[in-house]
């Protein structure tokens, strides 16, 4: 992205301009504003750009590399506790996760390069902590479907220089993934089937070639309101079975901010007929959160359904227009809620997720 490369520090000098990034960026100055945020984001900036294995990168990974260490301290201050008079971040990756997807919509980042760098903040302590984390192998796994561990590697230790800390957790880190063939690529799963099913099934051996036994499709929706949920199943699921939690909430009389639990049970009622029945579904609701897209592909699983997920996106003014122009629009301390919450699908989750765009994307230009 234009915006980072900008101020993505480059040869021969290789010089970060911390003064430009903090007037460009909002999120980076009010982390100057608790505990030692912006203080150890500059350090470790300025670590990344001495390490020859960052420089050694095509320029469009060095750029992607940057916005990942200016944004992986990024939930530092929703997330600040005080321990032994000291200001820790607690939790801070996973919050970080949501607010570099964010950051980066509103930045009109491409969905691919977003969630690249999304998901090394998401994971960006991992490496710290590798030797001593019991789902070391699934983790690594889904970083290498995600993003690349030798991204997240390169991330680490640029933060450990940048605050002086002990490096060899990150060399064994990175020795671990070379061993198990994922440093560089992602693991060669054996079918879609295969990859569902180990990251569904604790201490699944990721070699094992599942046999395939579906039998149905299932298509879960997944965005924001306004993104044009509708408009794609009418044109791309003609004929489905769909299973609506808007037409279920106007049906039943139930307001969106009122009781959705008789909606909820009407609409699994209603997918468990056509499931048992072996009949193609959609699934039509936001589901942005991961949790709430678990249940629908958790049931869908359960009868034996391939699952897919239609992730729709749109920028961010675009869907603002599109919610605040339909008759029941979502109200906008509801949508931002939403937006809060926002975890783009991912090819963990399902048998194939489906990222499709339904306007066109004009990033800043500067």
């Amino acid at each position: 992205m234009r915006v980072f490369d900008r101020l993505c520090p480059a040869g021969p000098g290789w010089d970060l301009d911390w003064d430009a990034v903090c007037d460009r960026f909002g999120w980076v100055r009010r982390m100057a504003g608790v505990g030692d945020g912006a203080r150890h984001t500059r350090l470790a900036a300025q670590a990344l750009a001495g390490l020859p294995g960052w420089r050694a990168r095509p320029r469009a990974e060095q750029v992607r590399l940057f916005a990942a260490v200016l944004l992986r301290d990024v939930a530092g201050p929703d997330c600040a506790a005080v321990e032994d008079g000291r200001v820790r971040f607690v939790g801070h990756a996973r919050r970080g996760d949501l607010l570099a997807r964010r950051i980066l919509w509103e930045l009109g980042a491409p969905p691919d390069w977003r969630e690249h760098v999304a998901a090394l903040v998401g994971h960006h302590q991992v490496p710290q902590s590798a030797m001593d984390r019991p789902d070391l192998e699934r983790t690594v796994l889904r970083v290498s479907l995600l993003a690349r561990n030798d991204d997240l590697a390169l991330l680490a230790e640029a933060g450990a220089r940048g605050r002086g800390g002990e490096l060899e957790q990150v060399g064994l880190f990175r020795e671990y993934c070379a061993e198990l063939g994922v440093l560089e690529g992602p693991w060669p799963f054996a079918s879609d089937h295969a990859r569902f099913q180990y990251f569904r099934t604790p201490g699944r051996d990721p070699g094992y070639a599942a046999y395939d036994d579906t039998r149905s499709v299932v298509t879960v929706m997944s965005g924001l309101p306004g993104v044009g949920k509708d408009t794609w199943i009418a044109a791309n699921r003609p004929g489905a079975a769909v299973v609506s939690l808007d037409e279920l909430r106007a049906r039943l009389g139930v307001a969106p901010a009122g009781d959705q639990g008789p909606v909820v049970a009407a609409a699994y009622a209603r997918a468990r007929e056509l499931l048992r029945a072996g009949q193609p579904l959609v699934w039509n609701a936001t589901n942005v959160s991961r949790q709430t897209r678990d249940l629908c592909v958790g049931l869908a699983a359960s009868y034996r359904a391939r699952v897919e997920i239609a992730a729709l996106e749109a920028p961010p003014a675009v869907v603002r227009a599109r919610n605040s122009g339909r008759a029941a629009a979502v109200p906008a301390a509801a949508w931002e809620r939403m937006l809060g919450r926002w975890q783009a699908p991912d090819v963990t989750e399902a048998h194939a997720v489906h990222r499709i765009e339904t306007a066109r994307r004009e990033p800043i230009q500067e």
